[in-house]
């Protein structure tokens, strides 16, 4: 009787991929708040710096650059190192912006604070979804949506946390217990983030037998799809922005409250986690790009119940339809770099798309903004949304018609769809 070898215990699909998922997710939720807690103090930062709307969202958009530009370069970083390095390192520097933000005198200081948080948030969403989706290959969308659903949980818990400490010590102090809090907690998690998979050398650009061939040809070019993608992550995001970045603003000017929209943008995340799970499951059978065509048509669909609906029983039931509906379109994007484009760039390209979809969020929330001031209610905002929405849903349509129509010659070769 011959003895099989052991498994590697860092291999691919192993035990450790599934305990480094866990340790993503936990990642994610500590590391976003980045995202989410602008978007909690942004009433009373404005009232504070005594700015409009528009000029109150310009530290969310700055956030938003700097995420946008830290998922390209921390990618890079991951494609080079592995992942513990840069996430340490985009610890300290989310701390320093949080600090920084907490002294502000002016609207233009906390802007560029801002950027640095966003900077440092950007570890723990584009660069870990890159990290994970090459520890797994037959449940590499779960895995994806799994890293991706802490930037939700995030979204779903330090709303509430932030909204709790401002009652009492204000946005500064809770800025600054934020920023402390995310250096003590990350720099250590880290450090169980130092190995790589076993079976790495596809990934060196050394040839290795592969578990399942790549089976997606769009039959363009790499660049031209990388383009096509960064235009549907600027559309699908700029669509979501609108009820992510101003349901809290929105909320108020209903009259209802900023705790109630808080509430509301807790919720909507909470179902987004749920989205994001259920995405990667679909994700597994039937590919990225159809999963990411029926969750940007449903965001569409749930951004339209938003103009009729304005009573507060009604938004908090269309806000969790909204995060059921969208939570699985970003990290759709991951799987469909990881399909169709080379794994040993899906730090770089990962992190290109999601930069992209990062733009859409910082450019719709400002352009929310501005809709707003101009018209005096959110109600074109919404229908602006739907719009970008439209160029998202027809560049999915066109990729699925074009791997549709490459499929025969696939089969011809012997290749199994």
């Amino acid at each position: 009787m011959v003895a099989t070898a052991p498994r590697p215990a860092f291999a691919v699909d192993g035990p450790h991929a599934w305990f480094r998922l866990a340790i993503a997710m936990l990642l994610g939720t500590i590391g976003s708040v980045g995202m989410w807690g602008i978007i909690v103090i942004l009433p009373a930062a404005q009232a504070e710096f005594g700015v409009d709307r528009a000029d109150a969202s310009i530290p969310y958009t700055a956030t938003m650059i700097g995420f946008a530009l830290g998922n390209v370069v921390i990618g890079r970083m991951v494609d080079r190192m592995g992942i513990a390095v840069p996430v340490a390192l985009a610890a300290v520097v989310s701390c320093a912006g949080f600090l920084a933000a907490s002294l502000a005198p002016n609207v233009w200081i906390m802007s560029a604070a801002q950027c640095l948080i966003g900077l440092g948030t950007a570890a723990t969403f584009g660069p870990l979804i890159a990290d994970i989706s090459r520890w797994f290959e037959k449940r590499r969308g779960i895995a994806v949506a799994g890293a991706a659903t802490g930037n939700y949980i995030a979204g779903a818990i330090w709303p509430l946390v932030i909204q709790f400490f401002m009652q009492s010590d204000g946005w500064r102090l809770t800025y600054a217990g934020i920023g402390l809090f995310c250096l003590a907690s990350m720099v250590p998690l880290t450090l169980l983030l130092r190995h790589r998979p076993v079976e790495s050398a596809e990934l060196d650009g050394v040839a290795a037998p592969r578990s399942r061939p790549s089976l997606a040809d769009a039959g363009i070019s790499p660049r031209m799809l990388q383009m096509l993608l960064i235009a549907a992550g600027l559309g699908c995001c700029v669509a979501m922005s609108m009820p992510q970045v101003h349901i809290v603003a929105y909320c108020a000017d209903l009259g209802y409250g900023v705790a109630r929209g808080a509430e509301m943008l807790s919720l909507m995340l909470a179902g987004g986690i749920v989205s994001r799970l259920v995405s990667g499951l679909i994700a597994d059978r039937i590919g990225g790009v159809r999963t990411l065509l029926i969750g940007s048509v449903l965001q569409g669909i749930s951004l339209l119940l938003y103009i009729p609906f304005d009573g507060l029983a009604p938004l908090y039931a269309v806000s969790l339809v909204f995060g059921l509906s969208q939570g699985g379109i970003v990290p759709s994007y991951a799987m469909i770099v990881r399909e169709y484009l080379p794994p040993r760039e899906a730090g770089q390209r990962i992190g290109i798309v999601i930069m992209a979809t990062i733009v859409g969020m910082a450019f719709g929330g400002w352009l929310s903004g501005w809709i707003y001031d101009l018209t005096g209610s959110y109600r074109a905002a919404f229908i602006n949304g739907i719009a970008w929405n439209v160029m998202n849903v027809s560049v999915m349509v066109f990729l699925l018609l074009r791997t549709r129509a490459k499929r025969p010659a696939m089969a011809d070769l012997g290749v199994r769809p």
